[in-house]
């Protein structure tokens, strides 16, 4: 056992901030998290499982790819990145859904191009932090794998290079994902409240490579969807020209008469229901048969916590206190969100302890709106995106926000073009949800919809809304 030992470890009041870190996880918010506070003179260690990636290579879990969103932007912004990432990203103006007959057609997220999200690489942008970090002063060991935590006497046990590395610390922000080592170390100390709901559906990835010529072979800034009711496929672009494109459908024959992973277990039965279900995705994809066999079926969960930290001595962020599934692309958002507000209550608060339930307070309702988003945003993608009246409501929607634009902001604007908190974007959107509804019940189009009575409504029930500074 190699003594790495640090003496630090001991050292100073046990709940007053040393400025010094451990954060386990060198992933996206790892990496981000450690760049934030290093560049504010922090000492900090990161020990990452895997492999550096910018020499092996990228081995991450899931490769769906990224939405960057506003939130997300607004923290790489503060850490000086947002340029770099920007340069290998590619624009998405809105949905571009594919019926099972008629055209494909572009649903805009917001009013023009101010408002679109970012197609982004999980490696590319990896790799981009991971440089960020290290050039404001973090110190990354790689190949490191968390294997127990001893709190009372603050030593962290990492396995790398066929030994068991022991590491002494001050405090561990635990970054290090869904199946986190650290969270499981710190249910050992204190009870967390962990409890994972699994969706009873996955996913399986395939890919539409470049044109022959090389370019994209269909609309690149668009986020493509198959909707097919219970299930459904999406492709986002690639800056390499491809698409990754994602199949969804439940796990088990659920008696609907809809396709799963249990009745399509090859590529044969996948091929068929290529051509049955998204004919025009399937030309598109010609490695379609070794995809399906080579791939392996993803499960979906959002994970819930009680607590998120052990007083001052550990924290969780990101997907290790807040995993969900990804129907509205802001895993990643509020990750990143997660480590500028710790940034910010360890720059108010000299106590690790304060700081942590602080963090912990703020952040925990947001993250649970937004696990509740997420998952009501997959029956919109797969179900509602071709439907008459769900466009109806959208199109009455971007009128009453041209009408009312400091109050009435659509649901997807809320969460995806402005920082506001997630708690509060979702409370606002059942109130919309609801006036949208009524306004609407049994007409089929905007001209019969009597927009001069909603303007008391909207008043009375949605106040003037300003962004987060």
């Amino acid at each position: 056992m190699s003594a790495a030992s640090a003496a630090t470890g001991a050292a100073g009041a046990r709940g007053a901030t040393p400025r010094e870190v451990t954060i386990v996880g060198a992933g996206l918010a790892g990496a981000l998290m450690a760049t934030l506070l290093a560049q504010r003179g922090w000492k900090v260690e990161v020990y990452e499982s895997r492999g550096d990636p910018r020499l092996h290579g990228f081995a991450g879990g899931r490769s769906i790819n990224l939405a960057l969103a506003e939130r997300g932007l607004h923290a790489l912004r503060a850490a000086d990145a947002d340029r770099d990432v920007l340069a290998q990203a590619v624009m998405m103006r809105g949905r571009m859904v594919h019926p099972l007959e008629g055209a494909p057609q572009l649903q805009r997220y917001g009013r023009d191009d101010s408002e679109v999200i970012w197609s982004v690489s999980r490696g590319e942008l990896n790799i981009t932090l991971i440089d960020a970090a290290e050039a404001a002063g973090a110190r990354l060991h790689f190949d490191r794998r968390l294997e127990s935590v001893d709190f009372t006497a603050r030593r962290a046990f990492y396995r790398g290079g066929g030994e068991l590395h022991r590491v002494g610390f001050r405090t561990l922000i635990g970054c290090d994902g869904a199946g986190s080592t650290l969270r499981a170390q710190m249910q050992q100390h204190g009870d967390l409240g962990e409890r994972t709901e699994w969706l009873e559906h996955g996913y399986k990835e395939l890919e539409i490579p470049p044109a022959a010529d090389g370019d994209f072979r269909i609309e690149p800034n668009a986020l493509h969807i198959w909707p097919r009711g219970r299930y459904m496929c999406i492709a986002l672009p690639n800056d390499e020209r491809t698409f990754t494109v994602t199949l969804f459908m439940a796990m088990e024959d659920e008696g609907h008469g809809d396709p799963s992973f249990e009745t399509v277990p090859d590529a044969r039965a996948a091929r068929a229901l290529f051509e049955r279900d998204f004919p025009d995705a399937l030309p598109l994809i010609p490695e379609l048969d070794h995809d399906f066999e080579a791939n392996p079926v993803g499960t979906l969960g959002t994970l819930y916590l009680d607590r998120w930290h052990l007083d001052g001595d550990a924290v969780l962020i990101g997907d290790a206190a807040h995993a969900m599934v990804p129907f509205h692309g802001q895993g990643m958002n509020c990750a990143f969100e997660d480590c500028v507000a710790l940034a910010k209550h360890l720059d108010a608060n000299d106590d690790l302890a304060t700081a942590y339930a602080a963090f912990a307070a703020q952040r925990r309702p947001d993250a649970a709106a937004i696990q509740k988003m997420a998952l009501d945003n997959y029956i919109e993608m797969r179900d509602l995106v071709d439907d008459p009246g769900f466009l109806l409501q959208r199109e009455l929607e971007l009128a009453l926000q041209a009408r009312h634009p400091t109050r009435f902001i659509p649901h997807y604007a809320m969460v995806t073009f402005m920082r506001i908190p997630y708690s509060l974007a979702l409370e606002r959107s059942e109130v919309q949800r609801v006036i949208l509804e009524d306004a609407t019940r049994g007409l089929s189009s905007l001209d019969e919809v009597d927009i001069d009575a909603l303007d008391p409504v909207i008043e009375a029930a949605l106040p003037p809304l300003e962004d987060s500074p």
